[in-house]
């Protein structure tokens, strides 16, 4: 009967996102129903969204707002603009798609798929023009780049949540899913892109006619690639320091202080505000008012992530966690695989990658509280399982197939195509790392 309860919650859920309910809402709603129906009492469902909300928002709101801040930062001040341009020169003509790819990827770190993709779209269109290469072997591997950070990587939403409920390590998470990052990026980006460039593509389209502007000042390339790099250059530093500095010595001290991950973006956005404001003798106005652009552009994610955290609450406090446990065994599953399957099946349904995360982490989470998978490796692996798929119920298929002006079969070719190579060597590199770490 517990299975059929949970079976009918992710079912209302796949319901009232199709019916366009807000993910907030519907994630409430499918919350209180599966409650209900597991048995608990109206005043325990309460209790279980007030502490749902607590844990989830406690461990990640200010990760995720400072995420954003510094992302706009960037992105506002011409930094992105910069670190792309300079990569582009640096690489050439010749290897022209890694030089895109490595873009994204750089890019991709700090920034919000959404904000990363939009402002890199220009320069690929622009590239593709100048170069004479067809566009989908340029789009490609910056689309790859910026999904893969999305779903592996800190400070992204999705990882970030699941790190939170998984409660596992977010050093260990940012470099085991940088190591299985770079296989993904260059399978899904590159080497298909080569595939794919063959298929047509208009690039005399009217948002192609937005070229990226030369006589724009920018930045100095050095601070812009530091600063945006900066929460990830503290976070490793941190591991490096866990475990390989004598314990309790200053300098260990100093470094897994600095290299938490609230610390380090702190760190990266004060710097920035210095950087790009105060030294650039902008007021202190304008680089709050980034501050709160930023800030109000995250809200309903936000919400969206402590609605799933309720859920998750309520699956935990209703007793089911020892059952969905028992699935990996009763089926021989490795739990790792499970976990994948679970939220590659919500996103298929659901189609929105952060929504099929948070509610595969309720499902799954009984596991890595067992022992019986690596909290590290499930965010991982629910983070591979997230991208699987894509179709027509993402708005990032669509954002994607507008923007290149292309037709629903090219879109399923090279979008979903990326996308589920994405997901599928990010399992392998999954259950890999299993075998060794």
């Amino acid at each position: 009967m517990t299975f059929l309860i949970i079976i009918f919650a992710i079912a209302l859920q796949v319901f009232l996102t199709i019916k366009k309910v807000s993910p907030f809402l519907s994630l409430i709603i499918v919350s209180i129903t599966a409650g209900l129906l597991l048995g608990l009492k109206p005043e325990e469902i309460l209790k279980s969204i007030e502490k749902g909300v607590g844990s989830t928002l406690g461990g990640l709101a200010l990760v995720i707002c400072l995420g954003a801040i510094l992302g706009k930062i960037l992105e506002q001040n011409g930094a992105t603009e910069k670190i792309s341009t300079t990569l582009i020169n640096a690489f050439g003509t010749k290897n022209i798609q890694w030089a895109v790819m490595v873009t994204g990827f750089l890019i991709g770190i700090p920034l919000y798929y959404n904000a990363g993709f939009v402002i890199l779209v220009p320069l690929v269109f622009t590239l593709a023009r100048k170069t004479g290469l067809p566009l989908l072997y340029i789009a490609v591997p910056m689309a790859a780049a910026l999904s893969t950070t999305h779903c592996f990587l800190p400070p992204h939403p999705g990882p970030v949540v699941l790190v939170n409920a998984f409660k596992a390590n977010m050093g260990k998470v940012l470099l085991y899913g940088i190591l299985m990052a770079i296989p993904a990026v260059i399978i899904a980006g590159p080497l298909l892109g080569r595939f794919l460039q063959k298929i047509k593509v208009d690039t005399t389209a009217s948002f192609a006619g937005e070229e990226i502007n030369a006589n724009k000042t920018l930045p100095a390339a050095f601070p812009s690639f530091i600063i945006a790099l900066l929460p990830v250059i503290l976070i490793t530093l941190a591991v490096i320091a866990a475990n390989f500095l004598p314990a309790n010595t200053v300098l260990q001290k100093i470094l897994l202080f600095t290299g938490d991950s609230t610390i380090a973006l702190l760190i990266a956005v004060l710097l920035a505000i210095y950087y790009f404001g105060i030294r650039a003798g902008k007021p202190m106005e304008t680089m709050m008012r980034s501050l709160s652009d930023a800030v109000s552009g995250i809200a309903m994610i936000l919400l969206i992530i402590t609605a799933g955290g309720i859920f998750k609450q309520v699956l935990i406090d209703s007793g089911t966690g020892d059952y969905i446990a028992s699935f990996s065994s009763k089926w021989q599953m490795p739990p790792l695989l499970f976990g994948w399957l679970i939220t590659a099946l919500l996103r298929v349904m659901i189609g929105s990658a952060t929504v099929a995360g948070i509610t595969a982490a309720g499902v799954v989470s009984p596991l890595v509280v067992s022992g019986a998978a690596s909290p590290e490796l499930m965010v991982l692996a629910v983070g591979a399982g997230s991208v699987f798929g894509s179709h027509i119920n993402d708005s990032g298929f669509w954002m994607y197939k507008e923007f290149f002006k292309l037709s629903l079969k090219q879109t399923f070719l090279s979008w979903t195509v990326m996308e589920t190579i994405i997901s599928l060597v990010g399992l392998a590199g999954v259950l890999l790392l299993d075998m060794i770490v």
